[in-house]
């Protein structure tokens, strides 16, 4: 089974973020923003996609997979019915299948990390990203967190920090 990771930026820095990806092996990065923009510093496409590359990190924007703008709207306003409502039926248009397929390609060939804002996966579009991934080409999802660290309970250092979904149906 192969493994796709998920990662949001929020209240992290583009430092701690590569660090992240760096610990975890990942060689690709799959930014699903509708709008590869942002107002945090080294997170704008051209930035992140230069800085990546000098780490060893391939980066692709899939803009096909991003939230629509109602989605989008929808969310910041805090109603996640209607926003994964909206996206889920974003996610079955031909241009979102195609990308899918792109992905799941890109996902099978190194290890993959899809990028959006939000730190919790739950209140993101990735995460249905995601589960359509798990469900249509059996990928395990794995949810990276920037900058925290989990202890297992017998205390044993982890190498990195994630949170795993396997198993999981994705919102």
């Amino acid at each position: 089974m192969s493994v796709l990771f998920t990662i949001g930026y929020e209240g992290s820095n583009v430092d701690d973020f590569v660090k992240t990806l760096l610990a975890n092996g990942i060689k690709r990065l799959a930014d699903v923003r509708a709008l590869a923009l942002s107002r945090k510093r080294g997170f704008s496409k051209k930035s992140l996609a230069d800085r990546l590359f000098a780490n060893g990190i391939e980066y692709f924007h899939l803009v096909q997979l991003g939230n629509p703008k109602p989605g989008r709207e929808a969310a910041r306003s805090g109603d996640y019915h209607r926003f994964h409502a909206i996206y889920r039926l974003h996610l079955d248009s031909k241009a979102c299948e195609a990308s899918l397929e792109e992905l799941a390609k890109l996902a099978k060939e190194l290890p993959t990390c899809l990028l959006c804002f939000e730190r919790e996966p739950q209140c993101c579009h990735r995460s249905m990203v995601a589960g359509a991934m798990k469900a249509s080409y059996d990928f395990a999802v794995v949810d990276l967190c920037v900058g925290h660290s989990e202890q297992p309970k017998d205390d044993a250092p982890r190498k990195s920090s994630h949170h795993s979904r396997e198993g999981a149906s994705a919102a």
